[in-house]
């Protein structure tokens, strides 16, 4: 496979490659015997010592400390993505029991929210005959070497299925947060999904800034390792040193100053002066020259804050991780082709959009939600922080206006800071392009004989159900290879139990590319590189292997080659004498080549090896260094799901309760059940059945449409029963036989969010029933089950962002 389909599967226009070594060296080459030597190696170079080392086992300090920092990715990348279905598990309980409170009927949490509670076993094994796994693998290699097909499907699905979608790509399809490829194939997806975003949305100031499956894409990315990295470095310290003083309030809104003054003034004196109205416009408030009195110190320090705020994030440029920054250069890329005569003002706006509003202020507003803090913020230290990402993101919109109208105040900061922030907006975006690297880890990825996906069975199969209801758009044409492999895998099997939901190895591989069976042949073949090239690198690479092999050769000066490859041939060790006696066989055919010259000790090959070995030496302090950043990254991410967990406990003890609760409204005392205990309550007594005739509830408007003839329809008749509370059952029976023609099980707070989605009609198989209509039919028949009164902690339980700082964008 050329790099021409390479990079034109990733749709990059293929890019202008200097073939001259000092494009990839920086440095030009020259023979021993003085005759100058231009060099066909240019960034294949390391490309071919990449694959030449796949097979090496170094045993030093710096093969361990790579080995370590491998591990560490690895197990970050698997921990993210328990993490993020948690977090969506959480919010799905949220709602779940915010509908309930709304409709104030108790719900038996066992049966609905039990899947949610409970542990999914990921066994790995094969669960999918050999056809299957075949076709499998032909889909999704399809889909990760072409990342068009899923930019393009997040753009379809809707919101509510977004959150799956995105574990699918975030943490599995592109998985290995901290490995080139598959972060560069992500980001070339995400170079899609902005490109067709800004093509087809109208309004300038909702890009990037309206919740739309595109901006929980890019949510979603920056809360990988390297983003949670990021933000706890740069934002930790400073977070926690404020929340440290708990008692400081910097609360400029003047209407909440002015009642804050008033309660403390009642409080001291026990009465409040004429002169100060308990109830006023903000603007009276405003107006008030005591309470502009205690705002104007206020104003001078919360500057004074989010200046200490800015410079960090302005110093900390280059940590900021690569794909962010990336994706910052194709915002700007992107603004300046859709608006040809945007201001730098613009530019830097949309850039901020990413970067502030979906990036770093959810961490300041939240900052035990991304584990920047040990300790909850207090009420005062809280509403700073929301003023500071307020002030950040304004900075950021450079606004005409402000939202809030006592925001004009801190107008100065913003201008003070518009030109520094630009040019640390601007400065985001200088970052290279990755396409050459892209195309040579394709190359590698082609070579591999073992590339697989560690995917579950539900990943799969909603992947495939997806693009199943959105073939059409994704593969017009018949010929298209996405089509192909769809018409050919068939309909996507249902989604199966959470505790059977089993994660599998996917081997992945191509009908339409040919494995690289020799990455030699394909590399002199597609890159002009003769023989003696590639017997050159080779001849190197063993080198630098047999030094890092043996200490008491590393530690000789100057490097003398012939030693080293006549002490590898002569030691006890098999394979340093089999490297010893190949690379002395390598050298004689590169001296008779005219490559190399023993007269003058090789001294170009000499003189790379130590080059080489010396960024070895400057790459062991670097990968210690990364090792000792992810450690407290892992810690973190762990740290969060623990936190994460514990939501998921209260959530349990709060609908336990409810339950018990509503067990002793109708079945008289249960024992109360403790966070972690069995469900020890005594079976509750099911309700019902009731029966309503079918031409009762087609009276009603119930029955919206029906399959059912006419002249039976006075023979049907429907039993409904509550086995549990927010369970029922509705059976549909025939005048004269004992059984139900059919049953349906309906959960409380499904028929709720139908509601409020919007969705009209209920499917029984023969009938259809109106939603809003059937509900009132359950709430009328089963009102005595009242819903318990919900305790006052239910607040603390409940995860959304900050309401508040939703103004900001």
């Amino acid at each position: 496979m050329d790099r021409q389909s390479i990079l034109a599967s990733y749709g990059i226009p293929l890019p202008v490659v200097s073939r001259s070594p000092t494009a990839a060296s920086g440095r030009r080459v020259t023979t021993g015997n003085g005759n100058n030597r231009t060099s066909k190696r240019y960034s294949v170079t390391a490309l071919y010592s990449m694959a030449a080392e796949q097979d090496v086992e170094v045993e030093d300090d710096l093969a361990r400390a790579q080995k370590r920092l491998r591990e560490l990715k690895s197990r970050i990348s698997a921990q993210s993505k328990k993490n993020f279905v948690l977090e969506r598990d959480v919010r799905y309980l949220d709602s779940r029991i915010a509908l309930l409170i709304q409709n104030r009927m108790a719900l038996d949490e066992k049966q609905e929210v039990e899947s949610h509670l409970e542990e999914s076993d990921p066994q790995e094994g094969n669960f999918l005959d050999d056809r299957k796994m075949q076709q499998y693998g032909n889909l999704f290699f399809l889909l990760q070497t072409e990342p068009r097909h899923i930019a393009t499907l997040c753009r379809l699905v809707s919101l509510t299925e977004i959150d799956v979608l995105l574990q699918t790509v975030m943490f599995t399809l592109y998985g290995n947060q901290y490995e080139s490829r598959e972060e560069h194939l992500l980001l070339t997806m995400f170079q899609s999904v902005l490109a067709a975003q800004f093509e087809t949305t109208t309004d300038f100031n909702s890009l990037l800034r309206a919740n739309t499956p595109v901006s929980r894409m890019m949510t979603t990315y920056t809360r990988r390792g390297p983003g949670q990295s990021y933000q706890k470095s740069v934002l930790s310290e400073r977070i926690n040193s404020l929340i440290e003083h708990k008692d400081l309030n910097m609360e400029i809104d003047p209407l909440k100053v002015y009642l804050q003054m008033i309660q403390q003034i009642e409080e001291e004196t026990g009465k409040l002066p004429e002169h100060l109205p308990r109830s006023v416009t903000a603007e009276v408030a405003a107006a008030n020259a005591e309470v502009q009195a205690i705002i104007a110190p206020r104003l001078t320090m919360l500057t004074e804050i989010a200046n200490s705020f800015l410079a960090t994030i302005i110093n900390s440029l280059e940590k900021v991780p690569y794909g962010i920054r990336w994706i910052c250069k194709q915002i700007r890329s992107l603004t300046k082709r859709k608006y040809p005569d945007a201001t730098e003002f613009m530019i830097c706006s949309m850039i901020g959009a990413f970067f502030f509003l979906r990036f770093l202020n959810p961490a300041v507003v939240t900052p035990e939600a991304y584990m920047l803090v040990d300790n909850v913020p207090g009420k005062h230290p809280r509403r700073t922080l929301t003023l500071i990402a307020k002030m950040l993101q304004n900075l950021a919109n450079k606004p005409t206006y402000a939202k809030e109208a006592y925001m004009k105040m801190l107008n100065p900061f913003v201008e003070e800071n518009k030109r520094r922030i630009n040019k640390f907006l601007l400065s985001l975006c200088e970052v290279g392009d990755f396409y050459e690297s892209l195309e040579m880890d394709q190359y590698i990825a082609l070579s591999k004989k073992d590339l697989v996906l560690h995917i579950t069975l539900n990943e799969i199969y909603n992947t495939h159900d997806l693009l199943l209801q959105h073939k059409n758009e994704l593969a017009a044409s018949d010929k298209s290879h996405l089509r192909i492999l769809l018409d050919e895998v068939g309909p996507a099997p249902p989604q199966v139990p959470r505790k059977e939901n089993r994660a599998i190895e996917l081997p992945l591989f191509s009908r339409w590319e040919t494995p690289i069976q020799d990455l030699a042949t394909a590399l002199m073949s597609d890159n002009n590189l003769t023989q003696n090239d590639i017997l050159y690198m080779e001849t190197k690479s063993i080198f630098v292997q047999l030094i890092r092999s043996m200490p008491r050769v590393a530690e000789r000066r100057p490097i003398d080659l012939a030693y080293i490859a006549e002490t590898a041939a002569t030691t006890k060790d098999a394979t340093l004498v089999r490297k010893g006696i190949k690379v002395k066989e390598m050298l004689r055919e590169l001296e008779e080549a005219h490559v190399t010259d023993s007269s003058d000790g090789y001294k170009l090959m000499t003189e790379e090896v130590a080059q080489e070995l010396a960024h070895l030496g400057n790459l062991r302090e670097i990968v210690n260094e990364e090792i000792k950043s992810l450690e407290a990254v892992y810690k973190t991410i762990c740290d969060h799901n623990n936190y994460l967990r514990s939501q998921l406990e209260q959530y349990k003890a709060y609908l336990q309760n409810v339950r018990i609760q509503t067990s002793k409204d109708s079945v008289g005392p249960v024992s109360v059940v403790k966070v972690g205990d069995k469900d020890n309550t005594q079976k509750q007594k099911a309700i019902g059945p009731y029966k309503f005739t079918y031409i009762q509830l087609e009276r009603d408007g119930i029955i919206v449409e029906s399959s059912v003839p006419d002249y039976r329809r006075r023979d049907i008749y429907f039993n409904i029963t509550s086995p549990v509370p927010g369970t029922f059952v509705i059976a549909l029976h025939y005048r004269g036989r004992e059984a139900a023609i059919l049953e349906m099980d309906l959960k409380l707070d499904d028929l709720l969010e139908k509601q409020q989605d919007n969705v009209v009609s209920l499917d029984l198989e023969y009938v259809q029933f109106d939603v809003s209509k059937i509900l009132q039919l359950l709430n009328k028949t089963f009102a005595k089950r009242k819903m318990p009164t919900v305790s006052n902690a239910w607040g603390k339980l409940c995860l959304s962002p900050c309401a508040e700082y939703s103004t900001v964008g």
